[in-house]
This record gives structure tokens, sequence and C-alpha cells, in this order.
């Protein structure tokens, strides 16, 4: 069988770009630099400082794709430009823009999410068709820039892992204009939820109340159109953290006194939280998922163990590959390495 080559993507905040070491660049295949925003139906990189590196990047590791990704958590404007034509026309032109302007081979769109406006951003029923429109009409932008240039332009959507997303977009036909999809799995328990979980789990464990995990979020993708080519699942490195939890069961699915708030990233849990500090680490083997407990403090993570497992798991479903969130928050850089070496 011959060895295929899958995706290792990762996302950087542009304040991090300089923080990329050498070493990483050689084990990534794509480079989602976070975030441009969308300002009056066009995409701004107004406010990102460190995309002039991005010359010497692809310099020396031509291997490397690099997307400018758009949006994320609380990042409005995208119901307001998908929802006209000229609005679509203006954002797919600023995107050639961008392209034209930096040495990038793609957008990824990371609108949280259509439909929804939980994340206080605008919102529309109508979300749900615009979206596909929208990313037709970049496609086809994207499309005839590429042939000016001799080359393909990538085009690439992070889609939240549960039913809500599925609902409320076309995926079927979203999938078409995309090269590939990277479901968000992870932060699927936690700033929610008061009972205590794991947040970017392969599978669901026994006792689990929230049935959803990275196979199950996988499973309602391929059940709704896409391709199983095209689905990068996620990795997290950092944590969610429930406080207030009554030590039953390590402190696994039981109702906190807090919700999941953000907790301490790859580097903090290694330096001062995985088995030291009165914190001992679980590993749950239904899940596939470690977790971390002191008597009534409750913390969900990634780590080497957990990644090998979703790199198997790719394999073995015929998926494109991972992709984590964020670079910055592992400077021990053992979850990148666990990831290429799994891939």
């Amino acid at each position: 069988m011959n060895k295929r080559s899958y995706i290792v993507a990762g996302y950087a905040v542009d304040a991090h770009l300089p923080d990329i070491t050498q070493e990483d660049l050689t084990k990534l295949t794509h480079l989602n630099i976070a975030f441009g925003q969308v300002v009056d139906h066009r995409i701004s990189v107004a406010h990102l400082h460190n995309l002039g590196m991005l010359q010497e990047i692809k310099r020396n590791y031509a291997h490397l794709s690099i997307l400018l990704s758009v949006g994320g958590w609380s990042a409005g404007g995208f119901s307001e430009a998908a929802a006209t034509e000229t609005g679509r026309l203006q954002m797919a032109e600023s995107a050639v823009r961008i392209l034209t302007e930096y040495p990038l081979d793609g957008i990824d769109l990371d609108w949280e999410y259509p439909c929804y406006g939980e994340a206080e951003i605008a919102a529309s029923p109508e979300d749900k068709t615009n979206f596909t429109l929208l990313l037709k009409t970049m496609r086809e932008a994207l499309d005839a820039k590429g042939v000016q240039d001799g080359r393909h332009y990538m085009l690439t959507i992070a889609a939240g892992a549960d039913q809500y997303y599925v609902d409320g977009t076309e995926i079927d036909q979203v999938q078409q204009y995309l090269d590939f999809i990277q479901i968000m799995t992870y932060d699927m328990r936690g700033g929610f939820q008061v009972l205590t979980g794991h947040h970017t789990n392969l599978y669901t464990s026994t006792g689990d109340l929230f049935r959803i995990s990275t196979d199950a979020s996988v499973n309602l993708f391929l059940r709704a159109g896409v391709p199983r080519e095209k689905i990068v699942i996620g990795a997290a490195f950092y944590s969610r953290m429930w406080n207030q939890v009554p030590d039953r069961n390590h402190g696994l699915h039981q109702m906190a006194g807090t919700t999941g708030g953000y907790g301490p990233n790859y580097t903090a849990l290694v330096k001062d939280y995985i088995n030291k500090n009165g914190y001992t680490r679980y590993w749950d083997e239904e899940a596939l998922a470690p977790y971390l407990f002191n008597g009534s403090s409750f913390i969900s993570y990634e780590d080497e163990q957990s990644i090998g497992h979703k790199c198997t798991y790719v394999k073995e479903n015929g998926l494109a590959g991972v992709m984590f969130w964020e670079y910055s928050c592992d400077n021990t850089h053992r979850l990148l390495n666990a990831m290429y070496r799994g891939l």
C-alpha cells in the first residue's frame, strides 16, 4: 500500500508567528494564521503584525501551505457579508487581493456559526443558504486567480463538531467548494456545562450524558454528505477545568459548582499539574482520553497518548488528517511531535 500523506495542520495566532520553531515548520503541512476579520463585507488584516514573515517562511519551507484563517469565536461580519450578492463578491474580491499581497496558499473561514448568534454576532436563518453561496462565490474567485497564476488556491473551513452545525449549514453542498473541512472536535464540553467530562475525546464513555465525541462528530459529517477524505479532526493544546467537583469517580461525569472554563495550556499542565501539586492523571480507556483530578478540580486535556489514538483513527478511517488549536499553548513541542509521528 502506498504511503499516503496526511494533513498536520496547526492554528497559530499572528502574535505568535515569530515563536514557531524551524523544526516545527518542517512537521506541519498546513499553517492557519489566526485571525483575519470581516469588516464591511471585506476581509481585513490591518490589525495583524507579522504577515511580513511569510515571505521567508515560504522560501525556507516550500512544502508548507499557509492559509489566512478568518473569523473565530465572537468574530462577526459574516452574516451581513453573505446576505447579498454584492457582499459575497466584495468578500471574495478581498480574499483575492490578500492572496495577491501576501504569499498565502488559501483562505480558511472560521464562522462560528452560521444561523447562530450565541457568540453575540449577527445571525439569521438565511445564513444556511447564504453560507453555501458565499463559499461558491469565493471558490469561483480563487479558481479564477488560480488560472491566472497557474496554481490552485485552497479554501477550507473550521466547523463546529455537533448536530447544530450540520443543521445550520448545507454541508453536503458546501463541501464541494472546499479542499477540506476542519472539525473542531474540542470544547465539546465546558463553557456551557457544569457536568464534567472530556472536551476533546475520541469516543464517548459509559455514563456520559453528552454523547458527542470525535468519532460521533465524524459520523455526523459523513452521514450529512461530507466525503471522508475531506475530513480533518481537531486536537486541543489547552484544557478545560471544572471546580467544586464532588470526589467521586475521580471527578469524571460529576455535577460541578462551575462550568468548564478554559484551563491551563499544555505547557502549564506539564510544568505544574500532571501528577504534580495534588493532581493525579487518569486515563479513560473507553474515551481514549486523559484527565486530571485533585479531589475538587477536574481538568480535561489532550496528551501524546490521546493524539496517538486520534492519528490511528484518521488512518483506519481514511480521513484527511489532524489539526490543532493553538500553537503557542505547547512550548514542550510534544503534542505536535506526537501528531507528526502518528501520521
